[in-house]
């Protein structure tokens, strides 16, 4: 591909994302760094941890993505009493015509582009590992057949705060798979207006699908592409780094509070999302901008405190922030950590 037909790709690419933004947010008020966090998760070919109160419009935000992008959409309730087959699907006895009977597989609800898993954190530990497996492999086994999940496949999984009643915690080697953790916050006063006018007067927005399936999985391989420099590269690496304890360029800070630090996922997490905020603004290259603004998102559900940071409440963006300045990437991104 010559220098200019891929500039042309990468053309088309940021007028179809802004395109897709303006018609989420004709049903999504405000959430600006929620839905931009979503779309870059969604380009970068990752899954997205939603953390926020209930009433938020976590729901809304992954069914209207599905609309817009012209993709099947299965939503599931987490429960303590859901079981795996609930989701994954189970072979059923079916009666033909001429009477026989034959055991065939009904797929359950994780088959689908766009799966929205609800309070995944008020599942129980074993459907927790039932999903997220699906969710790393995109492929699904149930006896000896396996079964492949559609493409694209992105799941949006939303969590209530860890402190609330009835919640499980993800275990570490489980939320590792998630590409990047998003904070949902409040809305502002003005917002609140906004969301009443919209939804307690008049009619639902009317919402266009703008792109297929198809056409996501272009986006995605045209992503892949984009250069990352070495530099660059090894700030990502050096950032990674210093979130373990016992490294010598760790902060003070991570070595007082933290128990393990980020895999390389969290590596690959920061430099997949970099490139997508950098073809979205339109550089020839990933920036060291690009890696710190993607850097807390990638990061904070990477870095696992231990007892003392757990006792002190201390913030996991809080730290990150020493991680990046340790790593030469200070000042890089907003700090959104509740």
């Amino acid at each position: 591909m010559s220098t200019s037909e891929l500039q042309d790709k990468l053309d088309a690419l940021r007028a179809d994302v802004e395109v897709l933004r303006r018609e989420i947010q004709k049903a999504i008020v405000g959430q600006e760094e929620a839905v931009e966090g979503v779309l870059v998760a969604l380009l970068a070919g990752g899954h997205v941890l939603l953390e926020g109160l209930p009433g938020m419009g976590k729901t809304v935000l992954a069914r209207t993505l599905a609309r817009v992008i012209d993709a099947s959409f299965q939503r599931i309730q987490c429960t303590p009493d859901l079981m795996p087959a609930d989701v994954i699907g189970t072979y059923v006895i079916m009666e033909t015509p001429q009477g026989r009977r034959t055991f065939e597989f009904q797929k359950g609800p994780l088959f689908a582009n766009i799966v929205l898993v609800d309070q995944v954190n008020r599942a129980t530990p074993r459907t927790q590992s039932a999903l997220l497996e699906a969710m790393d492999e995109e492929s699904i086994t149930v006896s000896t057949e396996a079964f492949r999940l559609p493409r694209p496949y992105f799941v949006i999984a939303t969590q209530n705060p860890l402190g609330m009643e009835g919640t499980y915690p993800l275990a570490e080697a489980q939320i590792d798979r998630f590409l990047v953790k998003l904070f949902v916050g409040p809305p502002g006063c003005e917002q609140m207006e906004e969301i009443l006018d919209r939804t307690t007067e008049g009619e639902p927005a009317a919402l266009r699908k703008i792109v297929d399936g198809k056409r996501i999985l272009e986006m995605v391989d045209l992503v892949r592409q984009f250069p990352v420099p070495r530099e660059v590269r090894r700030l990502a690496v050096s950032a990674v780094a210093a979130t373990h304890p016992d490294s010598p360029g760790a902060p003070d800070a991570v070595k007082q509070f933290v128990r393990h630090g980020s895999s390389p996922r969290g590596a690959q997490a920061m430099v997949l999302a970099a490139k997508v905020r950098a073809v979205l603004a339109g550089r020839r290259e990933v920036s060291a901008e690009d890696l710190g603004l993607s850097a807390r998102a990638a990061l904070r559900h990477r870095v696992i405190l231990n007892f003392d940071g757990q006792a002190e409440n201390v913030q996991t963006d809080e730290l990150i922030g020493d991680v990046l300045e340790a790593a030469g990437l200070s000042g890089q991104g907003p700090s959104t950590e509740s």
